[in-house]
């Protein structure tokens, strides 16, 4: 049986490493052109090159956005761009708009999977591009199982990708005029200035002269916000579909989110394979415990209402726990440099992650602060602050790329 293809996002090349250790088969990334992220750090033409090497040496693909929807001045750069990205062997671009398509097809032999930004609700159109030379297409949100299933049956001989966990647009397949209209930042050229999270006061008109207020309270309405998508307690139903990717939003997202979520999948997916397949709740306890709104189950199940896609609460976001520190190095005799992200101190009850559902927890000890390179010892400390590197000896056995959380 093929396996499905777990598929991470990925913004900078330290949420590069965090992903496929964590589990990743695949990652989507964006260069410094081209890309719906002009907010993320994205990666150089030389950690792109790296990043390709580093993941196939690992039996991983890396996939480069190039979904932007150019305007006439900004298509000279992009043949030297996509032939760039044959030569150092990306496993595919993702592409919204007809002429990079083609654009790509002229000067490429590369591997082109059509973004979700290209709105593909049924089976025609999904045909369609296979017929142009698509090798796979990145359906649109707005499907519920039987339509994918449908879509899966009328053409099977094209990859299939489907969203099983992030953020998602209020607008159809993203396609917003919001950011553009209310602050001249062009969401379809990777500008978003999320305006649809903004507090709003909606009116409907309902006689003339008259206003009525919909959908609100004493804080205003956020009608226009959407709930994130999870997709874990009916990740089998997905995957009977026989679909070939399956894709979790989030490339401007921290390294926890991104390495949690990506075990919980992961061993999810793998459960399903075992033959076995139980619904595990540690999974979304898991889940629970990254930064996101409340979940939704989307469209998979039928068009969702009102409370399926919307939240009314000004305090959206919930976390069980946070990030501390993540393991920078291991050293020899128990030792460890790590790279603090949240204040801590020693003596407090602490949580490893590592790649694997299980969790288990430390305690922590006395710490030596380090200086910026990390080679000398600059003082023991019983506290450590955010963007510092501590070094700690530790009966308890950690790996690199571990990390530390807390419940908050």
């Amino acid at each position: 049986m093929k396996k499905v293809e777990l598929l991470a996002p990925v913004g900078n090349m330290e949420k590069f490493k965090m992903a496929l250790h964590y589990g990743a088969d695949a990652v989507f990334l964006g260069g410094k052109m081209f890309n719906l992220r002009a907010g993320s750090n994205n990666l150089s033409d030389e950690e792109l090159e790296y990043a390709v090497n580093y993941a196939h040496e690992r039996g991983k693909k890396v996939y480069v956005t190039l979904n932007v929807i150019p305007h006439n001045d900004e298509l000279d750069l992009l043949p030297d761009y996509v032939k760039f990205l044959d030569k150092i062997g990306v496993d595919g671009v993702i592409v919204a708009d007809l002429g990079v398509f083609q654009i790509v097809k002229e000067n490429t032999d590369l591997s082109i999977s059509v973004s979700t930004q290209a709105s593909n609700t049924n089976w025609r159109s999904v045909k369609m591009w296979k017929d142009l030379g698509a090798r796979r297409v990145v359906l649109a949100r707005e499907l519920t199982l039987e339509d994918i299933a449908e879509i899966r049956a009328k053409v099977p001989d094209i990859e299939l990708e489907v969203f099983i966990h992030g953020a998602m647009c209020m607008s159809i397949s993203g396609r917003c005029l919001l950011s553009n209209y209310m602050t001249g930042r062009d969401a379809n050229r990777g500008d978003c200035a999320q305006s649809c999270r903004w507090k709003y006061n909606l009116v409907e008109e309902t006689r003339p002269g008259e206003y009525m207020p919909i959908f609100e309270d004493e804080h205003g309405t956020y009608i226009f916000n959407s709930k994130d998508l999870c997709c874990i307690e009916f990740i089998d139903k997905i995957l009977d579909l026989g679909v070939d990717s399956l894709k979790i939003e989030g490339r401007m997202k921290g390294i926890y989110y991104v390495a949690n979520c990506v075990k919980v999948y992961r061993d999810a997916i793998d459960n399903y394979y075992s033959g076995n397949y139980k619904f595990n709740p540690k999974w979304l306890e898991e889940l629970e415990s990254v930064s996101h709104r409340s979940y939704t189950t989307g469209f998979y199940m039928g068009r969702p209402g009102a409370e399926g896609q919307n939240y009314n609460d000004r305090n959206s976001y919930s976390q069980s726990h946070q990030l501390v520190a993540k393991v920078e190095k291991k050293l020899p005799d128990n030792e460890y440099i790590l790279a603090i992200r949240n204040k801590l101190y020693a003596g407090e009850k602490l949580e490893v992650v590592s790649p694997g559902i299980s969790t288990r927890e430390i305690t922590l000890p006395t710490m030596m602060l380090l200086n910026r390179d990390k080679d000398k010892v600059v003082e023991e400390v019983s506290e450590a602050n955010p963007n510092s590197f501590v070094k700690i000896k530790l009966d308890e056995n950690l790996n690199e790329l571990d990390m530390l959380r807390k419940r908050i």
